[in-house]
């Protein structure tokens, strides 16, 4: 695609083009241009145009080259939404309307602009004031314009008599600014403990996202030397905690003016050091921009982090002047879209607050269910995000999360808070977290000596839940929301991958590819051919290729999944365990091999692999059943690595893809039973293998015309007739394709049935006429060369044939004259009686006889066609040539004569007596 340049920058990737889209140059003026946006006046900075034809395909296109285009303008966060608009724009232009789509994107300082406009030729300009048309949400078409009213912030249509111009604009999402905060001032005994000296790694990134810069702390925390890393991208060593749907990633990151966070290094040892970060973005006395990080380690965080500040109306004031709001302490300063880190501010605020050994917090389904852990300090974290406990987790209001809670000591009720289990954790306050009544989380603080908490110490965490539920909640609906126009997005594409082929190995290839990583770590694709047949493993996809040989032997090893129908994602635990065993196993062999710990033995031994293996496929899995037209045909398997869970709006999205998919794959499976009973059906039509006659060469080509088709109208067939006599024929039913077909193969039955009856050429030509005429309505005209072959002992061959409205044999001599071997007759299946008669001719040593169709001889390239003259003259240069030699030559001249695909059936059939001293 061509886009405008903005002044300074550089085109966005032009991305596949797939669907073949026609380029509309645009160009890149440095000046800014003026749009008239229905009373808002723009000034464009950048622009990009192209035009895509009317097919299907240019959708998909369409909306790769929206989405490289805002990407590479830097707006990631409002891609989505704009692919589903242009989505259902350009389908109204190419499918609904029939006529090519005009996509123009507008960057403008007020957001951007995408104009979609149509090219249909006669269009009533509606009236001025006449309301637009914005079609039901139930039907197939007419919903572009309610999403552009649902989705963009304005949105217009342009009606002229040729085009319709549908056009919607979408702000820019806001950038968070720096803004500077102080602490109050602390006793030194309140001040946070180091564990050793406080490194800050200093580095700076260009804005190619290159590392400049990379101070010694830098060095000591993550094991490189500068020259080890610099010039390299950040990205490279960044771990970034990215969530499908959810925006921003380190990337984006950099291009803040300010920015603080949480995220990982992956040092020289392999390990990732989670590290909290404090970002600048500044430029050099040339206006080079770049940006400046701090880091330091996770725990060490108070040295880089910013406290909230709040207004003095809403801090109560002790008697020495400091705040006493446990707000202030509690809440931190996340940006305002930013729920993880606005969860795991919360999570370490009110460790403090308590002086907790750990704290959680827990998010509710909309159903009120179910808790989601989403954030902890204190506990093994990777193991816990995203875990899922019951609500009601047992009898009486100390099992309830809609109540706050003060345990004393968890030992002596062994399951209380199923999240702590196997933690060490002894005691712990929780609290709700409600708005408007409604739970919407749990927050819980546990220490690891018991009767650390009382009634005072729930009352503080509940004041401190109460202030920060409606942030949280709002915070999680605004994830939510992008999550879903992200899930919208991504089953758009999938739909269009799925529709896009009907082979079953592709997609089956395509189901296992597209959660993979977006969904998950990991997925393998179960088959069921029926009922009676158990699942069959049929495709295993990791994001590390090199993991994938491992897993798919250890699900290999393990029951499949039952097939229930019941919809939804349910857990699988049988591959975790499954893994579980086999790292204990390759640890005792480790230790037995070499006397030291399993990582020390080299992946030679085969045991790093299956340790690997094992860590792979450790986490969570789920299964979602493939169900379409009411019946499991197999089961979708997604998986996690080690203490990995997944979220519930994932499997949401996961269930979502899997109904799709399971549709598809069933389509595909339809389609390959259904062809391969007509590629069988097509296949008894044709002759078996051809006899071989002894003193004659015999060379037959066979073409038909139509994707998929094996057999067409035109036929031939060669078979004994009795000893010494052969019969042949080639003929052409009026017409392609399993109709035409269907004539075929009753035209060849009959044939060897009458002829080994003894009946004459001419006789069995009558009584084929009389059986095509029975047909009625079913009937097609035929036209047919039939012949009789009887081989000479003095090398010669004599021929009777028949040519019943057929192109006419040709017959090639020694001497390079080519002449017709018989006269043209009446056709069969148009009329009752027939006066057919046969005629003689013999084949001297080195000639050739050449019978063809008329799909050889009515070969078009325009207005030319090749002819009987065209064939004949081809035929010349086929002198000395064995049979197999001149029909190979024919079918080439054939070919090269036109650039198209042929329109027509084709058959070729080519006899040759050998010469007595030249062969």
């Amino acid at each position: 695609m061509t886009t405008g340049l903005i002044p300074g920058g550089q085109p966005p990737d032009p991305g596949p083009t797939g669907g073949l889209p026609q380029q509309r140059h645009e160009p890149a003026e440095q000046e800014a241009l003026h749009i008239d946006n229905r009373s808002r006046s723009s000034v464009i900075t950048a622009r990009a145009a192209a035009s895509f034809e009317p097919v299907g395909r240019s959708v998909a296109s369409a909306r790769a080259f929206v989405r490289d285009t805002l990407q590479g303008w830097g707006y990631a966060d409002i891609v989505d939404d704009a692919v589903v608009l242009t989505s259902e724009l350009v389908t109204n232009a190419v499918v609904h309307a029939g006529t090519s789509a005009d996509v123009l994107c507008l960057r403008s300082d007020d957001g951007v602009r995408i104009e979609v406009g149509d090219h249909y030729p006669e269009r009533e300009i509606p009236l001025q004031g006449q309301a637009v048309n914005m079609g039901s949400p139930d039907r197939e078409g007419g919903r572009g314009l309610q999403l552009c009213a649902a989705l963009a912030g304005h949105w217009g249509v342009d009606y002229t008599p040729t085009q319709k111009l549908v056009w919607f604009q979408l702000a820019l999402p806001g950038r968070p600014v720096g803004a500077r905060a102080a602490g109050p001032a602390l006793p030194s005994a309140l001040l946070p403990l180091a564990d050793g000296r406080v490194r800050v790694a200093v580095v700076q990134i260009d804005r190619t996202g290159a590392l400049t810069s990379w101070n010694e702390d830098a060095e000591e925390l993550f094991g490189y030397a500068a020259e080890q890393v610099i010039g390299k991208p950040l990205s490279d060593l960044a771990a970034w905690p990215h969530t499908p749907g959810t925006g921003t990633g380190i990337a984006e990151a950099l291009r803040l003016s300010r920015w603080e966070g949480s995220y990982g290094i992956r040092g020289a040892s392999g390990r990732v050091t989670s590290v909290y970060a404090s970002h600048l973005r500044v430029r050099d006395t040339t206006g080079e921009p770049s940006t400046v990080c701090l880091l330091v380690r996770d725990h060490e965080r108070a040295v880089l982090q910013t406290p909230l500040r709040v207004p003095a109306s809403d801090t109560a004031t002790a008697s020495d002047g400091q705040s006493t709001d446990p707000f202030e302490v509690f809440i931190g300063s996340p940006a305002p879209d930013d729920l993880d880190g606005l969860l795991q501010r919360t999570v370490e605020r009110a460790r403090d607050m308590l002086d907790g050994d750990s704290a959680f917090l827990l998010l509710a389904t909309d159903d009120e269910t179910e808790l989601e852990v989403r954030a902890s300090t204190g506990l093994p974290s990777a193991r816990q995000r995203f875990a899922r406990v019951p609500v009601e987790a047992g009898p009486g209001r100390y099992g309830s999360a809609r109540m706050p809670a003060v345990h004393d000591d968890l030992t002596a009720v062994p399951g209380a808070v199923p999240l702590l289990s196997g933690t060490g954790m002894r005691s712990v306050v929780t609290v709700p977290l409600k708005v408007e009544g409604r739970l919407t989380g749990s927050l819980g603080v546990a220490a690891e000596s018991p009767g650390r908490y009382s009634n005072e110490e729930a009352l503080r965490l509940q004041f401190a839940a109460d202030r920060i539920a409606l942030a949280v909640e709002s915070a999680r609906l605004g994830e939510l929301e992008r999550l879903r126009r992200g899930s919208l997005s991504f089953l758009v594409e999938a739909s269009d991958l799925l529709a896009g082929t009907l082979d079953r190995d592709q997609t089956l290839a395509l189901m296992a590819q597209m959660p993979v990583p977006t969904l998950s770590t990991w997925c393998a694709v179960y088959t069921i051919a029926d009922q009676a047949s158990e699942p069959y493993l049929s495709y295993v996809l990791h994001e590390d290729e090199e993991l994938i040989d491992g897993i798919k032997s250890l699900l290999s090893k393990i029951s499949p999944p039952d097939p229930v129908p019941t919809p939804g994602a349910r857990v699988w635990s049988a591959p975790g365990e499954a893994a579980h065993q086999a790292a204990l196993r390759s640890s005792m062999r480790s230790l037995g091999m070499s006397g030291g710990p399993p990582h020390q033995v080299t992946s030679a031994s085969g045991i790093g692999p299956t340790l690997a293996t094992a860590s792979a496929v450790g986490g969570e899995t789920v299964v979602l059943p493939l169900v379409a037209r009411n019946r499991v045909i197999g089961m979708l398997t997604l998986g996690k690595p080690t203490d990995e869970h997944f979220r519930q709006e994932i499997l949401e999205l996961a269930e979502d893809l899997s109904r799709r998919a399971a549709l598809a794959l069933d389509n595909a499976r339809l389609y390959s039973e259904r062809t391969a009973i007509s590629q069988a059906l097509q296949r008894s039509l044709l002759p078996p293998e051809l006899p071989v006659i002894e003193g004659v060469e015999v060379e037959v080509i066979y073409r038909a015309a139509g994707e998929g088709n094996e057999v067409g109208g035109d036929f031939y067939d060669l078979f004994p007739i009795r000893d010494g006599a052969y019969g042949f024929a080639i003929g052409d039913v009026c017409g392609t394709g399993p109709n035409a077909a269907a004539v075929t193969g009753l035209a060849r039955h009959a044939l060897r049935l009458l002829a080994r009856e003894g009946l004459s050429g001419p006789a069995v030509l009558e009584r084929l006429n009389s059986a095509i005429l029975d047909e009625g309505a079913r009937s097609r005209f035929l036209t047919l060369l039939y012949g009789e072959l009887w081989p000479q002992e003095d090398g010669s061959a004599l021929l009777k044939v028949v040519c019943a409205g057929h192109p006419l044999p040709l017959r090639l001599r020694q001497d390079g004259t080519v002449e017709p071997a018989a006269e043209p007759q009446p056709l069969l299946g148009v009329m009752d009686d027939l006066e057919l008669y046969e005629q003689t001719v013999t084949l001297d040593p080195g000639d050739v006889l050449l019978c063809v169709t008329d799909g050889v001889t009515e070969r078009r390239e325009g207005a030319r066609m090749l002819g009987d003259d065209g064939l004949a003259d081809v035929l010349t240069t086929c002198t000395g040539l064995t049979a197999g030699a001149v029909a190979a030559r024919i079918m080439r001249a054939v070919e090269r004569f036109a650039q198209d695909a042929p329109s027509d059936d084709m058959a070729i059939l080519a006899m040759r007596v050998p010469g007595l001293h030249t062969d």
